[in-house]
């Protein structure tokens, strides 16, 4: 599993014009699964989002999680998050959870977010085309991918 975190001000996502998600401050999490992820990679992925420290403190230091800054959350699938450019310029998403598996994958995801930080999840829709618009706070952009623990 492989995610995109910006912390932002405000975001949001709208399918055929129609808004989906909206969210004030807190983070857009972009989610992309590949077909070995499991539940240990869900629940990891869970844990290090929840408690990552990207909010500032009273000093100005990153040093609070979302939930401590009473922050809201955006969850939106983003199959392209394991693209491979390795060979010529065209991507190739082969790594890329096939929709029987991501589907599942992306909704537990989501569910146990919600359950870890008590946080009601804004969603986009999985396989749908989405515009995503938002406002990145300070930048502040993260990557992470739970089969590198990093």
């Amino acid at each position: 599993m492989r995610v995109v975190i910006q912390r932002v001000s405000e975001a949001s996502v709208k399918i055929e014009g129609l808004l989906k998600g909206r969210i004030g401050p807190g983070m857009l999490i972009l989610a992309g699964f590949e077909e070995e992820d499991n539940r240990e990679d869900l629940e990891w992925m869970v844990r290090k989002i929840a408690n990552l420290r990207i909010f500032d403190d009273d000093q100005g230091v990153m040093n609070l999680s979302v939930s401590r800054v009473s922050g809201q959350l955006l969850v939106v699938s983003q199959f392209t998050l394991h693209a491979s450019t390795r060979k010529g310029n065209r991507p190739s998403y082969v790594k890329a959870a096939v929709p029987d598996i991501a589907i599942p994958l992306y909704e537990s995801f989501c569910t146990m977010l919600q359950k870890y930080t008590g946080i009601k999840i804004e969603t986009g829709e999985f396989g749908a085309h989405m515009e995503v618009q938002l406002i990145n706070d300070g930048p502040v952009t993260i990557i992470i991918d739970s089969k590198k623990r990093e």
